[in-house]
């Protein structure tokens, strides 16, 4: 037994540490069933293994920045086409090839030609893919790992194509749905700021005239005039410090794990972003039993397409709880973050051995909750956007139109 060191990826983050195993594919195999992705696997002593590649040089790296990104519909088309050719009988090698001579996206056709290269170098395929981390995720390579040891990789490449087809519909599904409630809020935002920057300046000059007691809403709205006009520079420099600060605690592990938390406790979003997250949870484990993934390591590869790390976090509890002995339902249940739901259809499961199906069924359930919810993700928007519309008239009308009233009611007055 030899002790190799190593450094990886899990749901939570980047990993390192050391471990003792026969040999770097032994170590790569305790790695995956802990839900780690390894990038980087080398004897302490001696020789030396690198899982990760040779650093390229900074002109490549800067060039592969400069690329555009390999799109999910990149991905899916490869899924498809490698499943058809694997399908026909046609070697890997043969079939990597092909693909990357076909590929018509420069990034893609790069990342093959490394996969082909580590595997005429003799490296597994799932070593070979998880070297370009970049492209394909600790998912991908787990079914890919799963396919070598049980001899359908065709059939865990058709299922990756379905896998990827649901996670893009997904997403198409969000964007829709947010770009109504975005377009409100940004036109909110600019109509704030031309009214504080240009509207109330030009009324601060009439008021001035009254010499007469102002109104509190005018005197807010001429004081928030006044503040926006000479430190306009400064709110700005910190909302750009604020958005930084905040993107870059957000991508620590610990603010990541925070934030998402957060997220599943909005009022409107929570709920919708949950049912997301179940239903990939579920189409990912059904996906993986059905492969013939032990529940352990299927657990430990679910928790890495979970895009929510808290979700994420409280699935790997439930794999070592699994790894102890404990039941798949009372581990579920002990997480706190599945439905009644889906603890019975996975208590059903575990009694009947059908988890795989159910796990299917769960996953179609709550597709079809947030497509629902997507839809009708404007007209719960709406009410909220009418309310800060209605205040922020409210406040304006006041401001501007209650000086004017009083001065209108004093001129009458002398009048009389």
């Amino acid at each position: 037994m030899m002790r190799f060191a190593y450094t990886g990826r899990s749901a939570a983050g980047p990993v390192n540490g050391t471990l003792e195993g026969a040999d770097a594919n032994a170590v790569a195999d305790l790695l995956l069933a802990r839900g780690v992705t390894p990038l980087r696997i080398e004897a302490e002593a001696g020789a030396v293994e690198v899982v990760e590649g040779a650093p390229t040089p900074v002109l490549e790296r800067l060039k592969a920045m400069l690329q555009p990104p390999v799109h999910t519909v990149d991905l899916m088309l490869f899924c498809r086409q490698l499943h058809t050719l694997m399908r026909a009988g046609v070697p890997i090698l043969r079939a990597l090839l092909g693909l990357q001579e076909s590929a018509t996206h420069p990034g893609m056709k790069a990342c093959l030609a490394e996969v082909r290269r580590s595997l005429e170098s003799g490296i597994e395929l799932s070593m070979s893919f998880a070297q370009q981390s970049q492209l394909f995720n600790g998912f991908f390579v787990a079914m890919v790992r799963v396919g070598e040891m049980t001899g359908r990789l065709d059939e865990v490449f058709d299922r990756l194509f379905q896998h990827l087809e649901f996670e893009m519909f997904m997403h198409q599904q969000v964007k829709s749905a947010l770009r109504y409630p975005s377009f409100v809020i940004a036109a909110m935002v600019a109509a704030i700021g031309v009214i504080n920057v240009m509207v109330i300046p030009a009324f601060a000059g009439v008021f001035a005239t009254f010499n007469a007691e102002l109104p509190l809403p005018t005197k807010i709205l001429l004081a928030t005039s006044k503040f926006t006009v000479d430190f306009g520079w400064l709110i700005a420099l910190a909302g750009i410090g604020a958005f930084f600060g905040w993107n870059t605690w957000r991508r620590t592990p610990a603010g990541k794990l925070k934030w998402d938390e957060f997220v599943l406790k909005m009022p409107v979003a929570g709920k919708i972003v949950r049912k997301a997250m179940l239903a990939r949870f579920a189409r990912g484990f059904s996906m993986a039993l059905k492969s013939g993934v032990p529940i352990e390591r299927a657990l430990a590869a679910v928790s890495q397409t979970v895009e929510n790390a808290f979700i994420a976090k409280r699935v790997d509890g439930m794999r070592e709880s699994v790894e102890r002995g404990e039941s798949i339902t009372r581990s579920a249940a002990a997480t706190g973050v599945f439905t009644p739901v889906v603890l019975q259809m996975i208590g059903v499961g575990e009694e009947t051995g059908a988890i795989d199906e159910l796990m299917e069924e769960v996953a179609d359930l709550y597709s079809n909750e947030v497509q629902y919810e997507l839809k009708t993700l404007s007209q719960q928007v709406e009410p909220i956007l009418i309310v800060f519309l209605g205040a922020l008239v409210l406040v304006l009308a006041l401001g501007v139109f209650l000086p004017m009233w009083d001065l209108g009611r004093a001129a009458s007055g002398n009048h009389s």
